[in-house]
């Protein structure tokens, strides 16, 4: 039996240790954090479960690409999800005229229902969502198809500014914005964000988007018990603090309890410059921790977490986001812009949901600079200021809250909130990215890190190798384990079992 030790117990060490699992090897999974999962974990405040992060799900519809993945592990029976509304998948709020558009399923009814509001762009519409999945389908691990090319060529499309493609299409420069509404789930830059990404997001939102319902800590568990079934271990609230490389050869890896550990595979799933860290700096060439330093990281973000008095506000089946104006859509990652520029609010699903919400969540992106003067400082011990910044962000986002729903202050028992810092705590993210790297089309052999390194027996998994999200994680999985396994090894295991 072969073996593996993944470094990080969030979503793209999960599945890489799952699928490892599911094909004979032997894996051990070591998470610094009591809770594994990532950004699947929760915390409990005031009497309830919180989910820090993947509030929105695609790729899980039946048929769809994780749905799939999650057949072949054989736990997609055992998977809690709510499906949005059909009718209104998502809402968007521009304060700039107080216009709210309702957005609804399917690519018909992403046409329809924008046309309604934009009749003079109907066939544009039309036209755009046929690009958006016609970039789509150039990728062929999307779709878990066998891929016959190991580097593949790309029409024109795929590799242009996600909002020069939009224009190419849209003429209406409000529709433009409606249609680029995503981009803060992606950490969208104007000029810079790939047309690729952007086109992948939009078509997993368009046929159908789910939430985790009674916490996302439940699906980390299920692929926790993959590993576990197998004979596998997950070692939680224990950090990886050293990796002993020789010869471009992993010996072994200590952690901060002094223990050691051995694996015929090492794979991290921590953001690249956090494991470069871990090592002599002799272990990988200069030229190769010096490019990782210059990729720059996609936005963070600040959370506000709140409990909801009982009865006092009805639960809402699909997303809103707020946005300022329609000229600042691409604009979140930009330091000399004011905050927040929009927001996404919603409210998480319980097990028997019923008409009342009992918590709602506001998530805005944030530059890491915002909170730089408190780098130095450990969670709890940030200081009276820290704590006044943040209660003075939290009343900005609750006054426009009222916007969408008047008298909403009333509503609120409880609230507790996280800032980047929050999140490069205990993601072990670089500057509190909730990407990863960010991807510029200008530059995509900066922004692409492939999954095998200079180690001959370290690869690397998550967001920071392909795409981030829910969808694009596990993806990028597949990509790891089929750098051991061959090409194609895992996608003909997927296709075969969901063919049974």
């Amino acid at each position: 039996m072969r073996t593996a030790l993944v470094i990080g117990g969030g979503l793209g060490g999960l599945f890489t240790g799952a699928i490892l699992s599911k094909e004979g090897f032997k894996v051990t999974v070591v998470e610094k954090n009591f809770i594994i999962g990532g950004g699947l974990q929760n915390f409990m405040r005031f009497g309830l479960k919180f989910d820090t992060g993947m509030h929105i799900v695609g790729g899980m519809q039946p048929g769809g690409n994780i749905y799939r993945i999650c057949q072949y592990l054989d736990i997609i029976d055992k998977v809690a999800l709510k499906d949005v509304d059909d009718d209104c998948t998502d809402s968007l709020y521009f304060a700039e005229d107080k216009y709210t558009y309702h957005i609804k399923k399917g690519r018909v009814g992403f046409i329809e229902s924008l046309a309604a509001y934009f009749p003079h762009e109907k066939e544009n519409l039309k036209a755009y969502v046929d690009a958006v999945f016609k970039i789509v389908d150039e990728l062929d691990l999307f779709y878990l198809r066998p891929s016959s090319a190991a580097l593949k060529t790309h029409s024109d499309e795929f590799l242009m500014a996600a909002d020069a493609f939009i224009a190419k299409y849209i003429n209406d420069s409000k529709l433009r914005s409606v249609v680029a509404y995503m981009n803060p789930l992606y950490g969208g830059r104007g000029d810079e964000s790939p047309a690729f990404v952007h086109a992948i997001i939009s078509s997993l939102y368009m046929q159908g988007a789910s939430r985790f319902v009674g916490g996302s800590d439940k699906f980390a568990n299920l692929l926790a018990s993959v590993i576990e079934m197998a004979g596998g271990t997950i070692i939680r609230n224990e950090s990886v603090e050293w990796i002993e490389v020789n010869q471009r050869h992993i010996d072994f890896i200590r952690t901060n309890k002094g223990r050691q550990f051995q694996a015929d595979y090492y794979i991290s799933a921590i953001h690249p410059c956090t494991l470069l860290q871990l090592m002599d700096a002799k272990a990988l060439p200069k030229a190769y921790r010096t490019r990782l330093d210059a990729i720059p990281n996609a936005y963070s973000a600040f959370s506000v977490y709140i409990k909801l008095k009982p009865e006092s506000f009805p639960y809402i089946n699909h997303s809103e986001f707020y946005m300022t104006r329609y000229d600042e859509i691409w604009n979140f990652g930009k330091a000399d812009k004011p905050w927040p520029l929009g927001f996404l609010f919603m409210t998480p699903p319980e097990e028997n949901q019923g008409p009342y919400s009992t918590k709602a969540l506001i998530t805005v992106p944030m530059l890491y600079a915002d909170v730089a003067q408190w780098e130095g400082t450990k969670v709890g011990k940030r200081g009276a200021d820290y704590e006044a910044w943040k209660e003075k962000r939290t009343q900005q986002l609750l006054e426009l809250v009222e916007e969408l729903h008047p008298n909403f202050s009333a509503c609120i028992d409880k609230i507790n909130t996280a800032s980047p810092l929050t999140i490069r705590d205990f993601y072990g993210a670089k500057e509190g990215t909730m990407c990863g790297f960010s991807k510029d089309y200008k530059n995509m052999m900066l922004s692409q890190l492939p999954v095998v390194t200079k180690i001959d027996n370290l690869l690397l998994t998550g967001q920071n190798n392909n795409l981030p999200g829910f969808c694009g994680v596990p993806l990028t999985a597949i990509n790891t384990v089929e750098a051991i396994l061959g090409r194609n090894y895992i996608i003909n295991k997927i296709n075969k079992v969901v063919n049974e």
